[in-house]
Protein backbone atom coordinates (compact mmCIF):
# COMPACT_ATOMS: atom_id res chain seq x y z
CA UNK A 1 0.00 0.00 0.00
CA UNK A 2 1.17 4.00 -0.67
CA UNK A 3 0.47 6.63 1.24
CA UNK A 4 1.82 10.32 0.80
CA UNK A 5 5.03 11.64 0.96
CA UNK A 6 3.75 15.41 1.17
CA UNK A 7 1.27 15.71 4.15
CA UNK A 8 0.87 18.58 6.12
CA UNK A 9 0.82 18.13 10.13
CA UNK A 10 -0.82 19.73 12.67
CA UNK A 11 -1.08 19.42 16.09
CA UNK A 12 -2.51 21.77 18.86
CA UNK A 13 -0.09 23.11 21.56
CA UNK A 14 -2.49 23.64 24.40
CA UNK A 15 -5.27 22.60 25.68
CA UNK A 16 -7.00 26.13 26.38
CA UNK A 17 -10.50 26.74 26.06
CA UNK A 18 -10.29 29.33 23.16
CA UNK A 19 -8.58 26.54 21.54
CA UNK A 20 -10.88 23.49 21.73
CA UNK A 21 -11.01 21.89 18.10
CA UNK A 22 -14.76 21.69 18.87
CA UNK A 23 -14.88 25.25 17.79
CA UNK A 24 -14.02 24.04 14.34
CA UNK A 25 -15.59 20.18 14.32
CA UNK A 26 -18.56 21.78 16.08
CA UNK A 27 -18.78 25.25 15.15
CA UNK A 28 -22.53 25.32 15.41
CA UNK A 29 -21.88 25.65 19.66
CA UNK A 30 -20.74 28.99 19.02
CA UNK A 31 -23.97 30.04 17.03
CA UNK A 32 -27.60 30.33 18.19
CA UNK A 33 -29.18 27.38 19.72
CA UNK A 34 -31.66 26.73 16.94
CA UNK A 35 -28.83 27.24 14.56
CA UNK A 36 -29.15 24.27 11.92
CA UNK A 37 -26.06 22.21 11.85
CA UNK A 38 -25.81 21.79 7.96
CA UNK A 39 -26.11 25.93 7.68
CA UNK A 40 -23.55 27.92 5.24
CA UNK A 41 -22.81 29.41 8.40
CA UNK A 42 -21.67 26.79 10.13
CA UNK A 43 -19.15 25.57 8.18
CA UNK A 44 -18.12 29.57 7.25
CA UNK A 45 -17.74 29.94 11.39
CA UNK A 46 -16.09 26.88 11.21
CA UNK A 47 -12.98 27.45 8.26
CA UNK A 48 -12.93 31.12 10.52
CA UNK A 49 -12.00 29.05 13.57
CA UNK A 50 -9.97 27.16 12.08
CA UNK A 51 -7.59 29.87 10.84
CA UNK A 52 -7.60 31.41 14.02
CA UNK A 53 -6.59 28.23 15.41
CA UNK A 54 -3.62 27.43 12.67
CA UNK A 55 -1.17 29.69 14.25
CA UNK A 56 -1.22 27.53 17.77
CA UNK A 57 -0.20 24.53 15.15
CA UNK A 58 3.12 23.25 14.29
CA UNK A 59 3.69 22.38 10.63
CA UNK A 60 5.77 20.12 9.32
CA UNK A 61 9.02 21.31 7.18
CA UNK A 62 9.09 18.07 5.66
CA UNK A 63 6.64 15.08 4.64
CA UNK A 64 6.13 13.14 8.33
CA UNK A 65 4.61 10.14 9.50
CA UNK A 66 3.81 9.05 12.76
CA UNK A 67 3.05 5.93 15.26
CA UNK A 68 0.21 6.69 17.14
CA UNK A 69 -0.55 4.14 20.81
CA UNK A 70 -3.97 4.20 22.04
CA UNK A 71 -3.96 3.01 25.74
CA UNK A 72 -7.47 2.51 27.26
CA UNK A 73 -7.06 0.46 30.77
CA UNK A 74 -4.83 -2.48 29.90
CA UNK A 75 -5.32 -2.28 26.33
CA UNK A 76 -2.66 -0.61 23.99
CA UNK A 77 -2.75 -0.36 20.29
CA UNK A 78 -0.07 1.41 18.03
CA UNK A 79 -0.67 2.18 14.48
CA UNK A 80 0.74 4.62 12.01
CA UNK A 81 -0.46 7.84 11.44
CA UNK A 82 -0.05 9.03 7.83
CA UNK A 83 -2.10 9.82 4.29
CA UNK A 84 -3.21 6.84 2.56
CA UNK A 85 -4.05 7.22 -1.35
CA UNK A 86 -7.47 8.07 -2.32
CA UNK A 87 -7.04 6.31 -5.38
CA UNK A 88 -6.60 2.98 -3.56
CA UNK A 89 -10.17 3.50 -1.23
CA UNK A 90 -11.62 4.25 -5.01
CA UNK A 91 -10.30 0.77 -6.55
CA UNK A 92 -10.91 -1.03 -3.22
CA UNK A 93 -7.46 -1.42 -1.95
CA UNK A 94 -8.74 0.33 1.22
CA UNK A 95 -11.56 -2.15 1.50
CA UNK A 96 -15.20 -1.22 3.01
CA UNK A 97 -17.81 -3.50 5.04
CA UNK A 98 -20.27 -0.47 5.61
CA UNK A 99 -22.53 1.64 3.59
CA UNK A 100 -22.50 5.32 3.97
CA UNK A 101 -25.44 8.03 4.33
CA UNK A 102 -25.46 10.62 1.83
CA UNK A 103 -26.08 13.41 4.28
CA UNK A 104 -23.26 12.26 6.58
CA UNK A 105 -20.92 12.52 3.67
CA UNK A 106 -22.35 16.07 2.29
CA UNK A 107 -21.48 17.44 5.84
CA UNK A 108 -18.05 15.62 6.61
CA UNK A 109 -17.45 16.96 2.36
CA UNK A 110 -18.68 20.36 3.23
CA UNK A 111 -16.10 20.69 6.16
CA UNK A 112 -13.12 19.22 4.45
CA UNK A 113 -13.69 21.61 1.65
CA UNK A 114 -14.30 24.89 3.57
CA UNK A 115 -11.10 23.99 5.61
CA UNK A 116 -9.55 22.87 2.74
CA UNK A 117 -8.30 20.17 5.24
CA UNK A 118 -9.10 17.12 6.93
CA UNK A 119 -9.22 17.09 10.84
CA UNK A 120 -10.10 13.74 11.87
CA UNK A 121 -8.48 10.32 11.11
CA UNK A 122 -9.98 7.34 9.68
CA UNK A 123 -9.65 3.93 11.61
CA UNK A 124 -7.59 1.87 9.65
CA UNK A 125 -7.16 -2.10 10.59
CA UNK A 126 -4.85 -4.56 8.27
CA UNK A 127 -3.69 -8.04 9.02
CA UNK A 128 -0.69 -7.79 11.51
CA UNK A 129 3.24 -7.20 10.04
CA UNK A 130 6.02 -8.26 11.76
CA UNK A 131 8.24 -5.83 9.48
CA UNK A 132 6.04 -3.07 10.69
CA UNK A 133 5.85 -4.35 14.37
CA UNK A 134 9.63 -4.23 14.29
CA UNK A 135 9.65 -0.40 13.66
CA UNK A 136 7.03 0.33 15.62
CA UNK A 137 8.72 -0.97 18.90
CA UNK A 138 11.85 0.64 17.79
CA UNK A 139 10.49 3.96 17.32
CA UNK A 140 8.59 3.18 21.14
CA UNK A 141 12.18 3.23 22.89
CA UNK A 142 12.34 7.27 21.70
CA UNK A 143 10.85 9.97 23.19
CA UNK A 144 7.57 11.19 21.53
CA UNK A 145 6.40 14.40 20.58
CA UNK A 146 3.15 14.16 22.84
CA UNK A 147 1.99 11.91 25.18
CA UNK A 148 -1.27 13.12 26.79
CA UNK A 149 -4.29 11.86 29.18
CA UNK A 150 -7.50 12.74 27.51
CA UNK A 151 -10.56 13.80 30.09
CA UNK A 152 -11.69 10.24 29.11
CA UNK A 153 -8.65 8.68 30.90
CA UNK A 154 -7.47 7.15 27.33
CA UNK A 155 -3.60 8.04 26.60
CA UNK A 156 -2.65 9.09 23.13
CA UNK A 157 0.69 9.11 22.31
CA UNK A 158 2.54 9.65 19.14
CA UNK A 159 6.30 9.20 17.94
CA UNK A 160 7.50 10.96 14.60
CA UNK A 161 8.95 8.47 12.49
CA UNK A 162 12.80 9.44 10.59
CA UNK A 163 15.32 8.36 8.75
CA UNK A 164 15.99 4.66 8.08
CA UNK A 165 12.67 4.02 10.28
CA UNK A 166 10.77 5.45 8.07
CA UNK A 167 11.92 3.97 4.69
CA UNK A 168 11.36 0.51 6.90
CA UNK A 169 7.71 1.34 7.37
CA UNK A 170 6.98 2.76 4.14
CA UNK A 171 8.39 -0.65 2.56
CA UNK A 172 6.63 -2.71 5.54
CA UNK A 173 3.35 -1.37 3.99
CA UNK A 174 4.15 -1.37 0.07
CA UNK A 175 3.90 -5.50 1.02
CA UNK A 176 0.32 -5.22 2.41
CA UNK A 177 -2.16 -6.76 0.13
CA UNK A 178 -4.83 -4.41 0.94
CA UNK A 179 -6.06 -2.11 5.04
CA UNK A 180 -9.42 -2.03 5.93
CA UNK A 181 -11.73 0.61 6.92
CA UNK A 182 -12.68 -0.17 10.70
CA UNK A 183 -14.08 2.92 11.80
CA UNK A 184 -14.88 6.09 9.52
CA UNK A 185 -16.45 5.10 6.29
CA UNK A 186 -18.14 8.44 6.07
CA UNK A 187 -14.43 10.09 6.38
CA UNK A 188 -13.09 8.18 3.70
CA UNK A 189 -16.11 8.97 1.47
CA UNK A 190 -16.19 12.32 2.14
CA UNK A 191 -12.38 12.60 1.23
CA UNK A 192 -13.08 10.99 -2.05
CA UNK A 193 -15.53 13.23 -3.16
CA UNK A 194 -13.72 16.37 -1.67
CA UNK A 195 -10.86 15.92 -4.30
CA UNK A 196 -13.91 15.85 -6.78
CA UNK A 197 -14.96 19.35 -5.18
CA UNK A 198 -11.85 21.30 -4.95
CA UNK A 199 -9.39 22.06 -7.81
CA UNK A 200 -6.24 19.80 -7.43
CA UNK A 201 -3.32 21.96 -6.78
CA UNK A 202 -0.10 20.17 -7.09
CA UNK A 203 1.79 21.40 -4.13
CA UNK A 204 5.87 20.65 -2.85
CA UNK A 205 7.18 17.47 -4.31
CA UNK A 206 4.36 17.36 -7.23
CA UNK A 207 2.31 15.87 -4.43
CA UNK A 208 -1.52 17.04 -5.09
CA UNK A 209 -2.43 16.70 -1.35
CA UNK A 210 -6.08 16.21 -2.53
CA UNK A 211 -5.07 12.47 -3.50
CA UNK A 212 -4.59 11.30 0.11
CA UNK A 213 -6.70 10.58 3.51
CA UNK A 214 -5.78 11.04 6.90
CA UNK A 215 -6.04 8.09 8.61
CA UNK A 216 -4.27 5.74 11.57
CA UNK A 217 -3.70 1.94 10.16
CA UNK A 218 -3.74 -0.61 13.50
CA UNK A 219 -2.27 -4.10 12.96
CA UNK A 220 -5.85 -6.71 13.50
CA UNK A 221 -4.09 -8.26 16.65
CA UNK A 222 -3.98 -5.25 18.48
CA UNK A 223 -7.28 -3.89 17.26
CA UNK A 224 -9.91 -3.69 20.14
CA UNK A 225 -13.68 -4.88 19.18
CA UNK A 226 -16.45 -4.33 22.02
CA UNK A 227 -20.08 -5.75 21.07
CA UNK A 228 -23.17 -3.37 20.13
CA UNK A 229 -25.49 -4.79 22.20
CA UNK A 230 -29.80 -4.87 21.74
CA UNK A 231 -32.79 -3.28 23.60
CA UNK A 232 -36.25 -3.60 22.76
CA UNK A 233 -38.89 -1.84 23.93
CA UNK A 234 -41.28 -3.97 23.82
CA UNK A 235 -41.98 -7.96 23.55
CA UNK A 236 -44.36 -7.44 20.37
CA UNK A 237 -47.83 -8.17 22.07
CA UNK A 238 -46.19 -11.42 23.71
CA UNK A 239 -46.25 -11.41 27.60
CA UNK A 240 -43.08 -12.51 28.82
CA UNK A 241 -43.66 -16.25 29.57
CA UNK A 242 -44.75 -16.34 26.05
CA UNK A 243 -41.79 -14.83 24.52
CA UNK A 244 -39.55 -16.96 26.66
CA UNK A 245 -41.40 -19.86 25.17
CA UNK A 246 -41.12 -18.74 21.69
CA UNK A 247 -37.30 -18.42 22.45
CA UNK A 248 -36.97 -21.32 23.78
CA UNK A 249 -38.49 -22.31 20.27
CA UNK A 250 -35.74 -20.93 18.49
CA UNK A 251 -32.63 -21.74 20.58
CA UNK A 252 -31.39 -23.66 23.67
CA UNK A 253 -31.87 -21.41 26.87
CA UNK A 254 -29.86 -21.47 30.03
CA UNK A 255 -30.97 -19.67 32.62
CA UNK A 256 -29.14 -17.59 35.28
CA UNK A 257 -25.98 -17.46 32.62
CA UNK A 258 -23.40 -14.76 32.95
CA UNK A 259 -24.11 -10.94 31.97
CA UNK A 260 -21.54 -11.16 28.82
CA UNK A 261 -21.73 -13.87 26.55
CA UNK A 262 -18.17 -16.65 26.78
CA UNK A 263 -17.71 -17.13 22.99
CA UNK A 264 -19.53 -16.61 20.09
CA UNK A 265 -22.59 -17.99 19.42
CA UNK A 266 -24.06 -17.24 22.60
CA UNK A 267 -26.22 -14.47 23.55
CA UNK A 268 -27.15 -13.11 26.99
CA UNK A 269 -30.57 -12.03 27.35
CA UNK A 270 -31.72 -9.91 30.14
CA UNK A 271 -35.74 -10.45 31.14
CA UNK A 272 -37.55 -10.00 33.98
CA UNK A 273 -34.75 -9.41 36.08
CA UNK A 274 -32.79 -12.63 35.07
CA UNK A 275 -30.16 -12.64 32.54
CA UNK A 276 -30.09 -16.29 29.79
CA UNK A 277 -27.59 -17.75 27.95
CA UNK A 278 -29.23 -18.03 24.04
CA UNK A 279 -26.66 -20.99 22.01
CA UNK A 280 -27.76 -19.34 18.89
CA UNK A 281 -24.73 -20.86 17.51
CA UNK A 282 -26.50 -23.91 15.98
CA UNK A 283 -28.52 -21.31 13.54
CA UNK A 284 -25.09 -19.96 12.07
CA UNK A 285 -25.59 -20.00 8.26
CA UNK A 286 -23.18 -20.81 5.41
CA UNK A 287 -22.32 -17.44 4.24
CA UNK A 288 -19.52 -15.01 6.22
CA UNK A 289 -22.78 -12.46 7.02
CA UNK A 290 -25.60 -15.22 8.19
CA UNK A 291 -22.35 -16.42 10.75
CA UNK A 292 -22.50 -13.14 13.00
CA UNK A 293 -24.23 -13.50 15.84
CA UNK A 294 -25.78 -10.22 15.30
CA UNK A 295 -27.68 -11.72 11.81
CA UNK A 296 -28.73 -15.11 13.85
CA UNK A 297 -30.36 -13.17 16.78
CA UNK A 298 -31.95 -10.56 13.87
CA UNK A 299 -32.91 -13.73 11.70
CA UNK A 300 -34.16 -16.08 13.60
CA UNK A 301 -35.35 -13.57 16.99
CA UNK A 302 -35.86 -10.18 16.46
CA UNK A 303 -37.37 -10.48 13.36
CA UNK A 304 -39.44 -13.43 13.29
CA UNK A 305 -40.60 -13.25 17.50
CA UNK A 306 -40.04 -9.10 17.95
CA UNK A 307 -41.37 -8.36 14.46
CA UNK A 308 -37.74 -6.03 13.71
CA UNK A 309 -38.27 -6.23 10.34
CA UNK A 310 -35.79 -3.48 9.61
CA UNK A 311 -32.91 -2.59 12.43
CA UNK A 312 -32.21 0.78 10.18
CA UNK A 313 -35.48 2.31 10.72
CA UNK A 314 -37.54 0.59 13.64
CA UNK A 315 -38.17 2.82 16.61
CA UNK A 316 -39.00 -0.57 19.00
CA UNK A 317 -35.07 -0.97 18.45
CA UNK A 318 -32.21 0.92 19.99
CA UNK A 319 -28.31 -0.18 20.36
CA UNK A 320 -25.90 0.16 22.93
CA UNK A 321 -22.06 0.83 22.46
CA UNK A 322 -20.35 -2.26 24.65
CA UNK A 323 -18.27 0.68 26.35
CA UNK A 324 -21.52 1.07 28.26
CA UNK A 325 -21.07 -2.58 29.90
CA UNK A 326 -23.80 -4.59 30.56
CA UNK A 327 -25.02 -2.59 33.52
CA UNK A 328 -26.43 0.03 31.07
CA UNK A 329 -28.60 -2.99 29.96
CA UNK A 330 -30.21 -4.15 33.02
CA UNK A 331 -30.67 -0.42 34.19
CA UNK A 332 -32.87 0.05 30.70
CA UNK A 333 -34.70 -3.00 31.05
CA UNK A 334 -35.49 -2.27 35.06
CA UNK A 335 -36.70 1.22 34.94
CA UNK A 336 -39.12 0.46 31.80
CA UNK A 337 -37.23 1.93 28.80
CA UNK A 338 -36.67 -1.50 27.61
CA UNK A 339 -38.54 -4.59 28.11
CA UNK A 340 -35.78 -7.15 27.15
CA UNK A 341 -31.70 -6.80 26.33
CA UNK A 342 -29.47 -8.59 24.03
CA UNK A 343 -25.54 -8.59 25.25
CA UNK A 344 -23.68 -9.50 22.31
CA UNK A 345 -19.95 -11.61 21.85
CA UNK A 346 -18.11 -8.85 19.91
CA UNK A 347 -17.66 -9.32 16.19
CA UNK A 348 -14.00 -10.11 15.67
CA UNK A 349 -11.74 -8.08 13.31
CA UNK A 350 -11.22 -11.51 11.38
CA UNK A 351 -14.72 -11.50 10.62
CA UNK A 352 -15.05 -7.96 9.77
CA UNK A 353 -11.64 -8.40 6.95
CA UNK A 354 -13.82 -11.43 5.94
CA UNK A 355 -16.52 -9.65 5.26
CA UNK A 356 -14.89 -6.65 3.23
CA UNK A 357 -12.84 -9.36 1.36
CA UNK A 358 -16.04 -11.22 0.01
CA UNK A 359 -17.54 -7.82 -0.89
CA UNK A 360 -20.34 -8.23 1.37
CA UNK A 361 -21.76 -5.44 3.94
CA UNK A 362 -21.87 -5.71 7.43
CA UNK A 363 -25.48 -5.72 9.33
CA UNK A 364 -25.80 -2.10 11.28
CA UNK A 365 -24.78 -1.54 14.44
CA UNK A 366 -22.06 -4.66 14.68
CA UNK A 367 -18.74 -3.42 15.80
CA UNK A 368 -18.04 -0.80 18.75
CA UNK A 369 -14.24 0.38 18.16
CA UNK A 370 -12.41 0.91 21.29
CA UNK A 371 -10.49 3.29 22.19
CA UNK A 372 -11.27 6.19 19.90
CA UNK A 373 -8.68 8.57 18.07
CA UNK A 374 -8.65 12.28 18.78
CA UNK A 375 -9.51 14.70 16.09
CA UNK A 376 -6.95 17.40 15.54
CA UNK A 377 -3.89 15.88 17.10
CA UNK A 378 -2.68 15.14 13.65
CA UNK A 379 -4.23 17.11 10.46
CA UNK A 380 -3.63 17.11 6.78
CA UNK A 381 -4.18 20.72 4.56
CA UNK A 382 -5.29 19.86 1.03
Amino acid sequence: MSFGPGSTSGRLRTAHNDLSFLHVSRAEIDLPADTNPYADVVYRTAAERFAKVRPHMVEEAEPALYFYKLRMGTHEQTGLAACYSVDEYETDLVKKHEKTRRDKEDDRTRHITELRAQTGPVFLTYRASSAVDAVAAKVAKTAPLYDIVAPDGVTHTIWKVTGADLRAVVDGFAALPALYIADGHHRAASAARARKAIAREIGRDGVVEADWFLAVAFPDNQTQVLPYNRTVKDLAGLTPAAFMDAVKKTCAVREGGPATPARKGDVAMFLGGTWHTLDIGARAGQDVISRLDVSILQDHLLGPVLKIADVRTDKRIDFVGGIRGTAELEKLVTTGKAAVAFSMFPVSVDDLMGIADAGEIMPPKSTWFEPKLRDALLIHTI
